[in-house]
């Protein structure tokens, strides 16, 4: 098949020069040898076969009636040890158990998640199959390999394989084959497979059975082997002659290794060749062949090839190869441990000129690149490899930036992710929302506020219509962190901007938190500048500000509020200030505290106007603590209103009885 689209003159048929002759294998059934499981070669003694266990003695029918009745029994209780002794004693006698029997024993040895148990379903198999291959059935022998590979065993796997081929017991390929290959692969063991491979191919094709032939996963597993572990041309090109004789149609896969091997042997002529035969095979699609030359180029360290590789994928594709990230990081790679900043830089800017000037961001050869160095944990390498491009006088998108802002933001790096996008500012480029608001949730993450302040001017700035998310985590990162002069100075910068709905609450934040600190100037001079701009305060204004001056003791202070307060009373809260249960127990509780009980009854005044409950008791425990040796008669003397107060507040609190 591969000779149909064109002869490949450098194809010739030798056996694989990277296989070693195999020794001679001891007896592989044996349970008891722990060397079978194990990739090192030992050197044990002679171990002893199932029919070598126990001194044989003669059966009777009766006897063999009863260990096969005791090996049915233990496989129904799942009593393995009794159903292994009994299979033992009959094996011993050269005596199978039924067909059924013995392959429900090995079924069940298989299913056990231990490797004793595994042992000896491999050593059962082994030893029927040189015995009595036609006690066993295909689908046990294909039980044992899956559990062989759930075990990760790969050593007994090759070697059951093998057994099977010395024994002329033929398996259809498709009932194992993709067992085995997943093995090789998971184990990298793919000198072990190739020797299997090529005895299989041998044996479809000298004894004509086209069921042993493998499939094309297992060429290309093969392949693979030749190609990328051994990286041997003549084992490589002997996988395809016999492919070829096969007739086995290969896929993207098989020229993606051949174009791996080639690359890293610097055949360039043959690359040519393979990549016209592609064609010839109306594979349209190369991005397997162009990734899999990439890394040969990688790995041989020929930089210029790698380059050349890339622009000539654009040129064929047309609209540009979007290459895989493993690509990407490994073309980075490549550059970066040769110093190549410059060469990447380059590179992208090459390939810009190829690629159409409709192409999806991340489908870029910028972004592959950007996008790797970042994956790479190197975001300052992508940063200087864009540098260098506005150096050379090329750019890039808006795209090719975000991975370099998401990953300066995952690493709390607020003061370069800032630093990054006046860059992209002063190029005309703009954010997005949401690009924005994750920069500075993360900076006030990170208590970097200059960073987060920095980057809602340039929202502002870009006249991005949707700033209310950000605005929201600037406030509440301050008031977490309490920090309410930033808070106040924020707020103020902002204020007058119709994109931001500023309200009463806002402003109530900051004093709240001024008044939480004990800076109560600051909470005043707040207030003073929250009416100067028309901004009404509320109850919740002026409770975290009486809160705050009872807690340094500054009564006097909150007698000025309330005869602020007293001439905006309302008792809905829609045109003035709503007195409710809270308020009226803070201003009756400091004017108690503070002696001024003309306010005090004020206050009581307007509770009984307004039908608000007051607990007296509260306030009678206040005066008591502090006014207890108050005497009316010298109050009289000096103060005749303030004594009528005191009485008034007396006869109301109870005091008088």
């Amino acid at each position: 098949m591969w000779r149909k689209a064109k002869t490949l003159s450098f194809l010739s048929h030798r056996p694989f020069s990277s296989f070693t002759p195999e020794t001679p294998n001891p007896t592989l059934y044996s349970f008891l040898q722990p060397s079978i499981f194990s990739l090192n070669k030992t050197t044990t003694p002679s171990p002893k076969t199932p029919s070598q266990d126990t001194k044989p003695q003669p059966l009777t029918q009766n006897h063999i009636a009863t260990l096969e009745t005791n090996l049915h029994q233990a496989l129904v209780t799942s009593n393995t040890d009794e159903a292994w002794k009994s299979f033992k004693t009959l094996t011993a006698n050269s005596v199978f158990p039924s067909k059924s029997l013995t392959n429900s024993l090995i079924t069940h040895l298989s299913s056990l998640s231990d490797i004793h148990s595994l042992k000896r379903a491999f050593a059962s198999v082994i030893y029927i199959i040189e015995k009595n291959p036609d006690e066993l059935k295909f689908e046990t022998l294909v039980k044992v390999l899956d559990s062989m590979k759930t075990a990760n065993t790969a050593a007994p796997a090759f070697a059951l394989i093998r057994c099977m081929f010395k024994n002329r017991y033929f398996v259809p390929f498709g009932l194992w084959g993709n067992v085995v290959v997943e093995i090789t692969r998971k184990n990298k063991n793919f000198a072990a497979f190739l020797r299997v491979f090529d005895e299989c191919c041998r044996i479809a094709r000298d004894e004509k059975l086209d069921f042993m032939k493998p499939d094309l996963p297992a060429c290309n597993a093969a392949l693979e082997g030749c190609c990328c572990e051994l990286e041997s041309l003549s084992d490589a090109e002997n996988v395809v002659e016999t492919m070829s004789v096969l007739g086995i149609r290969p896929d993207e896969s098989s020229f993606g290794y051949l174009a791996y091997l080639y690359a890293l042997k610097g055949l360039e002529e043959k690359i040519i060749e393979l990549e016209s035969l592609m064609g010839g095979f109306g594979f349209s699609n190369k991005r397997v062949f162009f990734s899999n030359l990439i890394s040969g180029y990688v790995k041989l360290g020929n930089l210029e090839f790698v380059s050349k590789t890339i622009l000539h994928s654009l040129k064929v594709e047309g609209e540009g190869t979007i290459f895989g990230e493993e690509t990407y990081c490994e073309v980075v790679k490549g550059f970066l441990n040769n110093g190549g900043i410059k060469g990447l830089a380059t590179l992208i800017i090459e390939a810009q000129k190829l690629e159409a000037s409709d192409v999806v961001v991340d489908s870029s050869v910028g972004y592959g690149i950007v996008n790797a160095c970042v994956k790479l944990g190197l975001c300052d390498k992508a940063h200087s490899i864009l540098e260098e491009m506005d150096v050379q006088g090329g750019s890039v998108g808006l795209g090719v930036y975000v991975p370099i802002l998401k990953a300066y933001c995952k690493e709390h790096r607020t003061a370069e992710a800032t630093q990054l996008v006046m860059e992209i500012s002063n190029l005309g480029l703009q954010l997005d929302v949401e690009i924005y608001d994750a920069l500075i949730e993360a900076s006030m993450s990170s208590q970097d506020f200059p960073s987060a302040f920095s980057l809602f001017r340039d929202m502002r700035e870009a006249r991005i219509p949707e700033l209310k998310g950000s605005y929201l985590t600037i406030m509440t990162g301050l008031m977490e962190n309490h920090r309410p002069e930033l808070m106040a100075a924020f707020l103020d910068e902002v204020v007058e901007d119709s994109r931001i709905e500023v309200g009463t609450h806002d402003w109530n934040s900051i004093i709240h938190a001024f008044c939480k600190s004990g800076r109560l100037e600051d909470a005043r001079r707040t207030l003073r500048r929250m009416i100067f701009l028309q901004f009404e305060p509320n109850d919740q204004t002026y409770l975290s500000l009486i809160n705050g001056y009872v807690t340094v003791e500054k009564y006097f202070s909150v007698l000025m509020l309330w005869n602020e307060v007293k001439r905006k009373v309302s008792s809905d809260g829609q045109k003035g200030v709503k007195f409710d249960h809270t308020l009226v127990d803070a201003f009756l509780y400091a004017l108690v505290k503070g002696g001024f009980f003309d306010a005090v009854m004020q206050v009581v005044e307007k509770t009984q106007e307004m039908k608000i409950f007051v607990d007296k008791w509260r306030y009678k425990q206040a005066f008591m603590e502090t006014h207890k040796k108050l005497k009316v008669a010298k109050l009289r003397k000096r103060n005749f209103r303030k004594m009528e107060s005191l009485v008034a507040f007396k006869n109301w609190a109870g005091l008088n009885a």
